[in-house]
């Protein structure tokens, strides 16, 4: 700097936030509601912190997704109300518990998610075809579009407005992630959704997965086959969710192979395991309490998500049973009627701040639901869980956290008092859990950025270059028999067997040849001799 010329502090600040502003963004965010929120709200916040403006396009009837001062929400009527809404996890969670033969859990189980996908199909439908907000969209000139795939409504709006798009997700059903990007999924050690099997997997095993494998497509067909049609009409050409989703610039998604299986990725996979792992906040009096007054025996977090008000009576009095029969104190978050014969040691309470709570050095297990987000904040505060899975990827997620020797899994709709008292003794007492755990938590800690803010950069990144262009593999640009090398194989194929084919008449015609001329000769002396 010239002599004289010398800034003030404020004008230094102000010249810092103006460039700020200069570089930041506009976020089109369509997200999808229950605990697929809870996440990319983390990730919003930090948006707007770094000042860009973030508008997030929701239904007017949601469970999670509110206004808040850090975003511009826009909403578009549907055709449901809350009592309905609410009433798709309650049916959920009742049809778990529901008594009768497989054949029989499995039709209701049916039933209940063809209701569930008519009132989702319903919301992105009338998500497009609300003519004023997608005016609005169309004239807001947006950078990129950040939205959770697994329902598809923000990969066809993001092919609408011609946007680069960022997913963040936890999975799609029958892995149509990998299939989007082209990534490279063998049967063979990668298990797929709903088989319960680890990385090492017995023949048996193996023979089940790959016939899941093979179902995976006839299962993406008929799970997006309306959604399709909706695209088809909305974008006025023929279009596939496959398709739609493989414009995806990135995709972050919210693994870390501490816990899940090492496998394939792609360069715009960008793995955010534990971005709900946030730094612990000091506990409310009220818990505070609770927890020094649980003494040397500490306390057990007990919590199956914000999506089970409540449970049946027969069930809640067995767990309760088991409760009592540890002399931790248990702090089990449940809105039902209270089991009448609820121990002394058990405290239920309508919520509780669990990430907070799992980090306080007196908890000694989490009774779990085996959710992707109770399961990392486990994971990150190193406490031994007792899984018992309801529904969806749980039971894969129970499964990981088994196979890593960090707790135990429990069959809910099987389990006894006993299986429950013995389940959580042995993660309290036995040494080797907290030991896996620590483990566990001490790889994933060891990074060299958190979840949120990676991020958080690979959102600007793709805002700031119009998309990742670089990171698109090839392999989209080429058919089935191309990605295959069938061309090729057929090409050599066919050039071995012309060239056996020519050996084959080159050497025919050199022994006619040669026993012609021997004939020819024998038959020229016998002739002399005569």
């Amino acid at each position: 700097m010239a002599p004289g010329l010398r800034a003030s502090p404020r004008a230094v600040v102000l010249l810092l936030s103006l460039l700020g502003l200069a570089a930041a963004g506009k976020l089109l965010v369509v997200p999808v509601d229950g605990s697929h929120w809870l996440s990319m709200r983390e990730v919003l916040e930090m948006l707007q912190q770094k000042g860009h403006e973030v508008v997030v396009v929701a239904p007017e009837v949601t469970m999670h997704i509110k206004p808040s001062k850090n975003f511009v929400m826009k909403t578009y009527p549907v055709p449901f109300t809350q009592e309905e809404l609410d009433e798709v996890p309650q049916g959920l969670i009742k049809e778990v518990f529901e008594g009768g033969s497989f054949l029989e859990r499995v039709v209701r189980l049916y039933q209940q998610a063809k209701k569930t996908s008519v009132l989702f199909l319903a919301t992105c439908s009338h998500l497009l075809h609300n003519k004023e907000l997608i005016r609005y969209l169309e004239e807001s000139k947006f950078d990129a579009v950040f939205t959770d795939p697994f329902l598809p409504c923000g990969p066809i709006l993001a092919e609408y407005l011609s946007l680069p798009s960022v997913y963040f997700m936890r999975g799609l059903p029958c892995t149509l992630d990998y299939k989007a990007t082209q990534c490279p999924s063998p049967v063979s050690y990668v298990p797929r959704t709903f088989s319960s099997s680890s990385d090492h997997m017995t023949f048996p095993e193996r023979v089940k997965n790959f016939l899941i494998g093979l179902s995976e497509p006839l299962l993406c067909h008929l799970f997006y086959l309306n959604y399709e049609s909706l695209a088809s009409e909305f974008l006025q050409r023929e279009v596939t969710v496959q398709e739609l989703f493989s414009r995806a610039s990135v995709w972050l998604m919210r693994y870390d192979f501490v816990f899940e299986y090492p496998r394939p990725i792609m360069p715009n996979m960008v793995y955010i395991g534990g971005i709900n792992c946030l730094q612990k906040k000091p506990l409310s009096k009220e818990f505070e309490a609770m927890v020094n007054a649980s003494g040397e025996h500490g306390v057990v977090v007990f919590s199956l998500g914000s999506m089970v008000s409540e449970i049946p009576m027969k069930k809640a009095m067995e767990i309760a049973e088991a409760l009592g029969t540890v002399p931790q104190t248990v702090l089990w978050r449940y809105t039902g009627k209270a089991p009448p014969n609820l121990p002394k040691n058990v405290k239920l309470v309508k919520w509780l701040p669990q990430n907070d709570l799992l980090a306080h050095p007196k908890t000694r297990a989490f009774i779990t639901h085996g959710g992707s987000h109770g399961v990392y904040e486990g994971i990150c505060n190193a406490v031994p869980m007792v899984l018992m899975p309801l529904f969806g990827d749980q039971m894969d997620n129970a499964k990981r956290v088994e196979s890593r020797g960090a707790g135990l899994t429990l069959n809910i709709l099987e389990m006894t008092s006993n299986d429950i008292s013995t389940a959580l003794k042995a993660v309290i007492n036995d040494k080797k859990y907290k030991e896996n755990i620590q483990r566990l938590s001490d790889l994933h800690l060891d990074r060299p950025i958190h979840p949120l803010d990676l991020a958080v950069h690979w959102v600007e990144f793709v805002m700031r270059h119009k998309g990742a262009p670089h990171l698109r593999p090839a392999a989209h640009d080429l058919n089935w028999v191309q990605y295959h090398s069938l061309d090729v194989i057929a090409f050599l194929a066919a050039v071995v067997l012309l060239a056996f084919f020519i050996s084959f008449k080159c050497c025919l015609c050199c022994c006619r040849r040669c026993f012609c001329k021997k004939g020819r000769t024998r038959k020229a002396a016998k002739a002399k001799s005569h």
